[in-house]
């Protein structure tokens, strides 16, 4: 029997729970496309393209031995034209398909390429939902119907109770719906963070297909020993790993940043949930199941740190991409121009926190949050980058980036370009912030105690820089309000002095 019915397979969508694979059906082939237009329309790391082409091929390998019909197209097959959408048009037109199936993209631009596809191809067509998230693309906007802001906690805190989550009799387990006061922790020199676990995956033959396909990537690779989960199984071995050696201080000190490790004690389970290996339901079953077995020796604020960015904060950022795309790609809140530095792409930079943050991210396609928040996206906007800019930076260096979750945590929480849909103040800080939370500041060319001079920190002066240029924007936002009274209470000549030093680090960014 010819297969007649054609399922496309994207490759974010590795679901193997999904009910597609619940039977085997003759009648259907399942598509894995190796994209060129996907792996070069944005800057993307070496790390991130050989990791969904090797988790895809591990995917479909599975499918086949399961005894599923199986069409792979690597990049060098004849059948493999520019683009998906043009591949799939190209396979029904000259192998005579009944029925086109889908899963509901993640990224609106592959949305809106697929659902044409409905009047272009002659045959019927029919999206099917990935059934990963514990939300519908549409739960969002009606869970904040007539409100003008949005908050994320009690959107986390309705997740909860819909799902069950750390609720006893309708009330949070533990007494309190967010431990995040207790998951601050400054870095300290006897912070110890367990080994991590990195697979050693040889993708060395995808690496020479890649490169005979003139498709390259920024940062580097040991495609002989690939660190990151590219199957359900090591996905799942992560996880593991991650609870039996890393929640019991992962939510203490999971915003501290330190230049012996890059990789702390998060998860990194961000690559295998965003593509679907592992599902966020089931990352918080195995994670409560731990937990319960060993409480005394891991407390509640370390789980429900984890499981708030699971359920709240990864659910509640796609909420507000498919509410507000694709308006909310052009938005720039502050009409920030500036292109960001060349440094941005090696890291050779004299400011010690941005070389740590950037090299690791050039090292490993990954930084955890508050490098990409307080270090890499702080300096952004206090320098005045251009949205754009940042966002394409932050799409193509991160393993885990793709658009439904980057723009919304780049244009959004870390750039504000949004005026506060997603944060309700800009996340920018001086030196103090910085010195607090890592060790970077003793290394470093620049004096975290200097503001004005040669070698004070670019970050004390920028971020008053950023505040004085911007008060007709932010003065009246009440969560910065004391920004401006110690603003106005400086003395005059110290103020001009920072103003001063301010442009003359604008007018070089290059060169710091």
């Amino acid at each position: 029997m010819n297969p007649s019915s054609l399922y496309l397979i994207l490759g974010d969508q590795l679901n193997r729970q999904h009910k597609w694979f619940a039977q085997i059906d003759a009648g259907r082939t399942f598509l894995f496309i190796e994209s060129r237009e996907e792996a070069t329309y944005a800057r993307h790391h070496i790390q991130k393209i050989l990791g969904f082409f090797a988790a895809m091929r591990a995917f479909a390998s599975e499918l086949e031995q399961e005894g599923h019909h199986v069409k792979y197209l690597k990049l060098s097959d004849p059948d493999n034209k520019s683009s998906i959408a043009g591949t799939i048009k190209s396979l029904i037109q000259h192998h005579h398909y009944k029925e086109f199936h889908y899963q509901l993209p993640d990224e609106y631009r592959l949305d809106e390429a697929l659902a044409s596809l409905k009047t272009e191809v002659g045959i019927p067509v029919t999206a099917a939902d990935t059934e990963h998230y514990l939300t519908l693309r549409s739960d969002f906007a009606t869970f904040f119907k007539g409100r003008k802001t949005y908050i994320m906690e009690s959107f986390y805190r309705q997740m909860r109770k819909k799902h069950d989550i750390l609720m006893v009799n309708g009330e949070p387990e533990g007494g309190k719906w967010n431990y995040d006061q207790s998951n601050r922790a400054a870095w300290s020199k006897d912070f110890r963070p367990a080994e991590p676990l990195l697979f050693s995956n040889d993708l060395s033959g995808i690496a020479r297909e890649l490169e005979s396909a003139g498709i390259s990537g920024i940062g580097t690779v040991d495609p002989e020993n690939y660190m990151w989960p590219i199957n359900r199984s090591e996905a799942l071995a992560l996880l593991t790993h991650f609870l039996q050696h890393h929640l019991r201080e992962f939510g203490t000190y999971q915003d501290v940043m330190d230049h012996r490790n890059g990789l702390l004690n998060h998860s990194r389970i961000s690559f295998a949930l965003n593509t679907k290996m592992l599902s966020p339901l089931e990352v918080c079953e195995k994670t409560l199941r731990y937990w319960r077995e060993h409480q005394e020796e891991i407390d509640i604020a370390q789980v429900e740190g984890f499981i708030r960015q699971i359920i709240g904060w990864r659910e509640y950022m796609r909420g507000v991409y498919w509410k507000h795309m694709p308006e909310y790609a052009s938005l720039n809140f502050f009409g920030h121009q500036e292109k960001l530095p060349g440094w941005f792409w090696t890291g050779h930079t004299r400011m010690y926190c941005l070389n740590q943050s950037i090299q690791n991210s050039l090292d490993h396609a990954y930084a955890h949050h508050i490098q990409r928040l307080m270090v890499t996206g702080n300096f952004a906007l206090l320098a005045g980058i251009a949205p754009d800019e940042i966002d394409a930076w932050y799409l193509g260096i991160y393993i885990d980036a793709i658009e439904w979750v980057e723009i919304t945590n780049t244009r959004g929480m870390s750039q504000f370009a949004d005026g506060g849909l997603v944060g309700t103040k800009p996340y920018v800080s001086s030196a103090n912030y910085i010195d607090k939370m890592s060790n970077y500041c003793g290394s470093c060319f620049y004096n975290k105690k200097l503001k004005t001079g040669d070698k004070a920190c670019p970050f004390n002066s920028l971020y008053w820089h950023f505040y004085a240029r911007h008060r007709d924007k932010l003065e009246k936002n009440p969560r910065i309000g004391f920004v401006y009274r110690t603003l106005d209470t400086m003395a005059p000549d110290k103020k001009v002095a920072l103003m001063e030093q301010a442009e003359k680090y604008l007018g070089q960014l290059e060169e710091l």
